[in-house]
């Protein structure tokens, strides 16, 4: 674990070199210590990737000798960090999205295939048959970078970004999958569209993903998610 001064209000907590399920659960695992019993002054634990940022008010920290607010911070979140041993894979829920793949919906379904040498229905099948992870929410509110990408689907981003690319795209950037929770433009490529709604600003909880939870694809035909979206 290295803590890193970002500003003079936040600390960058980098729990691993690699970006994997159980660096991912270290994270999930720290940020809900630091919130069970907050510091006076904590504002906001944030996970993304292998990295937990803890931002704070440091006129609110609590002084303790000749130590700046960072020095006091950094050692509060060491002594209320889980031990390694006691630190296991991501807790998330388990969430089935259901996705129409290719045509209008996945304008880069056969251009992925292509690339890959494979069909459009295999490209279909191993993206649907990976269980994946939530290793951030990030770029829009509610995108949610998903890691669990089988490797052969692994897909540069396009050289030139669309300008439009629907709510609810299902895409491939490199190693990862993510779905465009608004319209956006847009880089990845399009491989399919779920007809659930990823962010909505009035929910108690906006975002519809979390960090940590595991996520599978659920083909549908375009009558299900023409049907999906009027309900």
């Amino acid at each position: 674990m290295k803590l890193a001064a970002l500003g003079d209000s936040a600390v960058i907590v980098t729990l691993g070199e690699t970006l994997d399920a159980a660096t991912v659960g270290a994270g999930c695992a720290l940020a809900a210590a630091l919130e069970a019993k907050p510091l006076p002054g904590l504002i906001e634990c944030a996970q993304a990737n292998a990295t937990v940022t803890v931002f704070y008010d440091p006129a609110r920290v609590p002084k303790r000798g000749g130590t700046s607010p960072f020095e006091r911070v950094c050692r509060w979140i060491v002594d209320r960090a889980p031990a390694t041993g006691q630190v296991g894979l991501p807790s998330g829920r388990q969430v089935i999205l259901p996705v129409c793949y290719g045509g209008e919906f996945g304008l880069d379904l056969e251009m992925v295939g292509a690339a890959r040498g494979l069909t459009a229905d295999e490209v279909i099948s191993l993206h649907s048959g990976a269980e994946y992870f939530v290793s951030a929410i990030g770029f829009l509110p509610g995108f949610p970078y998903l890691r669990g990408l089988p490797e052969r689907l692994h897909t540069p981003r396009r050289k030139t970004p669309r300008t439009r690319v629907p709510a609810g795209s299902v895409a491939i950037g490199g190693p990862q999958t993510g779905i465009y929770p608004f319209e956006t433009p847009g880089g990845w490529n399009l491989i399919g569209c779920t007809p659930w709604r990823l962010f909505n600003a009035y929910a108690q909880a906006p975002s519809l993903l979390q960090v940590g939870d595991r996520v599978r694809f659920r083909p549908i035909t375009s009558e299900e998610y023409g049907a999906s979206r009027s309900s």
